[in-house]
Protein backbone atom coordinates (compact mmCIF):
# COMPACT_ATOMS: atom_id res chain seq x y z
CA UNK A 1 0.00 0.00 0.00
CA UNK A 2 1.47 3.35 -1.04
CA UNK A 3 1.59 6.49 1.10
CA UNK A 4 -1.19 8.00 -1.01
CA UNK A 5 -3.36 4.91 -0.47
CA UNK A 6 -2.82 5.10 3.28
CA UNK A 7 -3.77 8.78 3.35
CA UNK A 8 -6.88 8.36 1.19
CA UNK A 9 -8.22 5.10 2.60
CA UNK A 10 -11.19 5.67 4.85
CA UNK A 11 -13.58 3.51 6.78
CA UNK A 12 -16.91 3.47 4.99
CA UNK A 13 -18.93 5.02 7.80
CA UNK A 14 -21.13 8.05 8.28
CA UNK A 15 -19.90 8.76 11.81
CA UNK A 16 -16.47 9.87 10.54
CA UNK A 17 -18.19 12.05 7.96
CA UNK A 18 -20.14 13.82 10.70
CA UNK A 19 -17.07 14.29 12.92
CA UNK A 20 -15.07 15.64 9.96
CA UNK A 21 -17.72 18.08 8.75
CA UNK A 22 -18.42 19.48 12.20
CA UNK A 23 -14.72 19.86 13.00
CA UNK A 24 -14.20 21.71 9.72
CA UNK A 25 -17.24 23.92 10.38
CA UNK A 26 -15.90 24.83 13.83
CA UNK A 27 -12.32 25.49 12.69
CA UNK A 28 -13.05 27.42 9.47
CA UNK A 29 -14.58 30.53 11.11
CA UNK A 30 -11.46 30.90 13.26
CA UNK A 31 -9.36 30.96 10.10
CA UNK A 32 -11.78 33.38 8.43
CA UNK A 33 -11.49 35.71 11.44
CA UNK A 34 -7.73 35.71 11.12
CA UNK A 35 -7.46 35.90 7.32
CA UNK A 36 -10.48 37.96 6.26
CA UNK A 37 -11.66 39.69 9.43
CA UNK A 38 -15.01 37.86 9.23
CA UNK A 39 -17.06 36.91 12.30
CA UNK A 40 -15.72 39.81 14.34
CA UNK A 41 -12.07 39.04 13.62
CA UNK A 42 -9.30 41.60 13.21
CA UNK A 43 -7.75 40.22 10.03
CA UNK A 44 -4.11 39.26 9.54
CA UNK A 45 -2.58 42.39 11.09
CA UNK A 46 -4.57 42.10 14.30
CA UNK A 47 -3.98 38.38 14.56
CA UNK A 48 -0.23 38.66 13.93
CA UNK A 49 0.14 41.25 16.66
CA UNK A 50 -1.82 39.13 19.16
CA UNK A 51 -0.05 35.93 18.05
CA UNK A 52 3.42 37.33 18.59
CA UNK A 53 2.46 38.84 21.95
CA UNK A 54 0.71 35.73 23.31
CA UNK A 55 3.05 33.05 22.00
CA UNK A 56 6.34 34.90 21.61
CA UNK A 57 6.81 33.07 18.29
CA UNK A 58 7.74 34.56 14.91
CA UNK A 59 5.03 35.92 12.64
CA UNK A 60 5.52 33.35 9.89
CA UNK A 61 4.17 30.71 12.27
CA UNK A 62 1.05 32.86 12.59
CA UNK A 63 0.56 32.59 8.84
CA UNK A 64 0.84 28.82 9.18
CA UNK A 65 -1.96 28.91 11.77
CA UNK A 66 -4.12 30.99 9.40
CA UNK A 67 -3.56 28.55 6.52
CA UNK A 68 -4.28 25.53 8.72
CA UNK A 69 -7.51 26.99 10.05
CA UNK A 70 -8.84 28.60 6.85
CA UNK A 71 -7.79 26.22 4.06
CA UNK A 72 -7.72 23.19 6.35
CA UNK A 73 -11.25 23.94 7.55
CA UNK A 74 -12.52 24.01 3.97
CA UNK A 75 -10.63 20.82 3.09
CA UNK A 76 -12.03 19.04 6.14
CA UNK A 77 -15.60 19.94 5.24
CA UNK A 78 -14.98 18.56 1.75
CA UNK A 79 -13.03 15.56 3.01
CA UNK A 80 -9.88 16.34 1.03
CA UNK A 81 -6.60 14.98 2.45
CA UNK A 82 -8.39 14.59 5.76
CA UNK A 83 -5.72 12.60 7.58
CA UNK A 84 -3.04 15.19 6.75
CA UNK A 85 -5.17 18.13 7.94
CA UNK A 86 -6.30 16.26 11.05
CA UNK A 87 -2.72 15.44 12.00
CA UNK A 88 -1.77 19.09 11.50
CA UNK A 89 -4.63 20.09 13.83
CA UNK A 90 -3.39 17.72 16.52
CA UNK A 91 0.05 19.35 16.34
CA UNK A 92 -1.42 22.86 16.22
CA UNK A 93 -3.76 22.40 19.15
CA UNK A 94 -1.15 20.71 21.33
CA UNK A 95 1.01 23.75 20.62
CA UNK A 96 -1.84 26.13 21.43
CA UNK A 97 -2.42 24.41 24.76
CA UNK A 98 1.26 24.43 25.70
CA UNK A 99 2.03 28.00 24.62
CA UNK A 100 -1.15 29.86 25.61
CA UNK A 101 -3.94 28.02 27.45
CA UNK A 102 -2.27 25.66 29.94
CA UNK A 103 -1.80 28.28 32.69
CA UNK A 104 -5.55 29.00 32.70
CA UNK A 105 -6.55 25.47 33.65
CA UNK A 106 -8.98 23.05 32.09
CA UNK A 107 -12.27 24.97 31.95
CA UNK A 108 -13.27 27.73 29.57
CA UNK A 109 -13.42 31.01 31.46
CA UNK A 110 -17.06 31.92 30.98
CA UNK A 111 -17.33 33.35 34.50
CA UNK A 112 -14.64 35.93 33.82
CA UNK A 113 -12.53 35.06 36.85
CA UNK A 114 -9.30 34.47 34.87
CA UNK A 115 -7.43 36.44 32.24
CA UNK A 116 -7.64 33.69 29.60
CA UNK A 117 -9.43 30.56 28.52
CA UNK A 118 -8.75 26.96 29.56
CA UNK A 119 -8.01 24.11 27.19
CA UNK A 120 -11.14 21.92 27.25
CA UNK A 121 -12.16 23.02 23.73
CA UNK A 122 -8.69 22.23 22.46
CA UNK A 123 -8.86 18.70 23.85
CA UNK A 124 -12.12 18.14 21.98
CA UNK A 125 -10.49 19.27 18.74
CA UNK A 126 -7.53 16.96 19.37
CA UNK A 127 -9.88 14.03 20.06
CA UNK A 128 -11.95 14.64 16.94
CA UNK A 129 -8.82 15.07 14.82
CA UNK A 130 -7.35 11.86 16.24
CA UNK A 131 -10.49 9.96 15.21
CA UNK A 132 -10.00 11.27 11.66
CA UNK A 133 -6.30 10.37 11.58
CA UNK A 134 -7.17 6.81 12.63
CA UNK A 135 -10.38 6.29 10.66
CA UNK A 136 -10.11 8.62 7.69
CA UNK A 137 -12.65 10.99 6.19
CA UNK A 138 -15.72 8.76 6.14
CA UNK A 139 -18.10 7.80 3.38
CA UNK A 140 -19.10 11.21 2.02
CA UNK A 141 -15.69 12.67 1.16
CA UNK A 142 -13.34 13.45 -1.68
CA UNK A 143 -10.82 11.08 -0.10
CA UNK A 144 -13.33 8.22 -0.29
CA UNK A 145 -14.12 9.02 -3.93
CA UNK A 146 -10.44 9.22 -4.90
CA UNK A 147 -9.56 6.00 -3.06
CA UNK A 148 -12.52 4.19 -4.61
CA UNK A 149 -11.58 5.31 -8.13
CA UNK A 150 -7.96 4.24 -7.64
CA UNK A 151 -9.06 0.74 -6.65
CA UNK A 152 -11.22 0.39 -9.78
CA UNK A 153 -8.31 0.76 -12.21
Amino acid sequence: MTFKDRVLYTHDTWSLTIVRIFLGLVIFPHGAQKLLGWFGGHGPAGFMQAFEQMSGMPGWLGWLVIILEFIGGICLVLGFWTRIWAFCYICLFVGIILTVHLPYGFFMNWNGDKAGEGFEYHLLVIGMAWALVVGGAGRLSIDHSMASQERRF
